[in-house]
């Protein structure tokens, strides 16, 4: 059966009772024309619910009587109602990812239309939402079975409606289990979490003036538990952070508490000894963990004296091939962005950084030596690394790239103890004469004067290569150049090849 007659039957179904069992045939026929038995149905009971076909008073009988017809026919809608509504979300389980979306979209159209128009009478209830519709469609996106990122994210335009990001949030902590779950699971409901944003007072989106937008009804009788919101988001992590985690899924933990789940913590302190874990792990783990300690150093007056220890070890040549490293140098900007820390601390960073311009690829190279201009701006006794005649004019005339006679101890792990004041900054020096007039133009920074101001760390962040690739892709191209020689005539320009064959042949010819 067409989709064509999936929809005529929907519609015969609505102008009159009795074409009633196209409505079963419909239903038939749901395991070999899914899409458009979904789409009939979102047709059929989108109608019904808006005429209140489905409706049912509550009424005390004191007599036994035999049901209307009128009863019958509403009783046998709604039993057809339910076996849609499970039909429905067995489809988003469907392994088409088109059956999937649109069965997830018709869900929550008809879960809308059900909030318009309840089927039985609402009491002591001042706003009406379907929450026993939303709970089972979440308990879906969680699935333990198979990874759902791509209806999360269809599921997120629901976060334009304030009720139903409410109702999202707060029907959360009754489906996150206390007891490890499987990681597919956790994949799903980390996810969720950062797709959700967190319904905030008096903002301007989801404020509370006229411009609010709902699911299920007008803005009389709503009222957004904000408070509630956090709590449930707090219930949810309190969970999260009792589970076992493989690095993928900690990486992915990391990301969510940075970006959605840290400043809506009520206890954020608490998070410290899991920070802390975190740094000792290599790649970018280490690295988001970072961040986390930067929230809490400077917004929670956590004291973390080693800070600047672990900080210094994670400038490995590795970072370069990660990605979170934009991320690194910007926070190190920030955790180095005191006039009043020691001179050896930051020479050795600045040092350090100066011996990674010899590995990093270009784009990075530039960044770093912004950012050891901004260090010698801070400090100006750090000048005197950027001249020391027995050190550089040795190093460069030997050409020795791996630094031997220079007293910076590159092995070693304290940055105090590192000699870096002793050193100079020769990696840069020998950076003039790099290939690219971009990286040896940025290098000549040593030898002018240095700018009154600091160099601004979060431009110079947005043009590495994938910001610049982004960009020349989206450059439109005025001139396109398509041959060599501009022709004067209409005449093939000189030299050639097909003038010449052509020359051949009429000579060929003529003779």
């Amino acid at each position: 059966m067409s989709s064509k007659l999936l929809r005529q039957r929907a519609q015969e179904f609505l102008a009159s009772r009795k074409h009633a069992n196209h409505l079963v045939d419909i239903m038939n026929l749901w395991e070999g024309h899914t899409l458009g038995c979904i789409l009939a149905m979102e047709t059929i009971f989108g109608e019904v619910l808006k005429r209140g076909d489905m409706y049912l008073e509550r009424t005390i009988s004191l007599t036994i009587s035999a049901p209307t017809s009128e009863m019958r026919y509403t009783t046998w809608l709604r039993e057809c109602y339910e076996q849609v509504w499970e039909k429905l979300l067995n489809s988003i389980e469907d392994q088409r990812e088109s059956i999937q979306t649109q069965a997830l979209t018709t869900a929550i159209k008809i879960m809308a239309a059900e909030g318009k128009a309840p089927l039985e009478p609402i009491e002591n209830v001042e706003y009406y939402f379907p929450l026993h519709r939303l709970k089972p469609i979440i308990m879906k996106l969680l699935s333990p079975d198979k990874e759902y990122f791509s209806l999360i994210a269809r599921f997120q335009e629901i976060s334009n409606y304030l009720d139903a990001l409410y109702f999202s949030w707060r029907s959360l902590p009754s489906l996150t289990p206390k007891r490890q779950p499987p990681n597919l699971y956790i994949r799903n409901l980390l996810e969720f979490i950062h797709k959700m944003p967190v319904p905030q007072e008096n903002n301007g989106e989801n404020g509370t003036n006229d411009s609010i937008e709902l699911l299920c009804g007008s803005q009389q009788g709503f009222k957004c538990d904000y408070a509630g919101v956090k709590r449930a988001l707090n219930k949810v992590w309190a969970c999260i952070m009792h589970w076992e985690m493989t690095p993928q899924l900690h990486k992915q933990l990391l990301i969510v508490l940075l970006e959605r789940v840290m400043p809506h913590l009520e206890k954020p302190v608490l998070m410290t000894d899991f920070l802390m874990d975190s740094l000792d792990a290599d790649g970018p783990i280490g690295l988001l963990a970072l961040q986390g300690v930067f929230v809490l150093v400077t917004k929670h007056n956590l004291d973390y004296p080693n800070i600047f220890t672990k900080l210094y070890s994670m400038f490995e040549p590795e970072i370069f091939h990660t990605k979170y490293k934009a991320r690194l140098f910007y926070l190190s900007d920030l955790f180095l962005s005191s006039t009043h820390l020691p001179e050896a601390l930051v020479a050795a960073f600045a040092k350090r950084l100066s011996r990674l311009t010899l590995v990093a690829p270009p784009e990075d190279i530039l960044t770093i030596l912004l950012f050891i201009g901004n260090l010698i701006l801070r400090h100006p006794g750090l000048k005197r690394l950027i001249d020391h005649p027995p050190i550089s004019h040795q190093m460069i005339s030997r050409n020795d790239e791996t630094g031997a006679g220079d007293p910076f101890l590159e092995e070693e792990r304290d940055p105090l103890q590192s000699n870096a004041l002793l050193s100079s900054l020769w990696e840069i020096r020998a950076l003039q004469c790099h290939m690219l007039p971009s990286v040896a133009t940025a290098a000549r920074f040593i030898r002018e004067p240095l700018p009154a101001a600091e160099y601004d760390m979060a431009s110079a962040l947005e043009r590495t290569g994938g910001h610049i690739f982004d960009r020349e892709l989206k450059n439109k191209v005025k001139d396109i150049m398509l041959t060599f020689e501009r022709p004067s005539s209409m005449a093939l320009p000189k030299g050639e090849r097909l003038l010449q064959y052509w020359q051949l042949t009429t000579a060929t010819s003529t003779h």
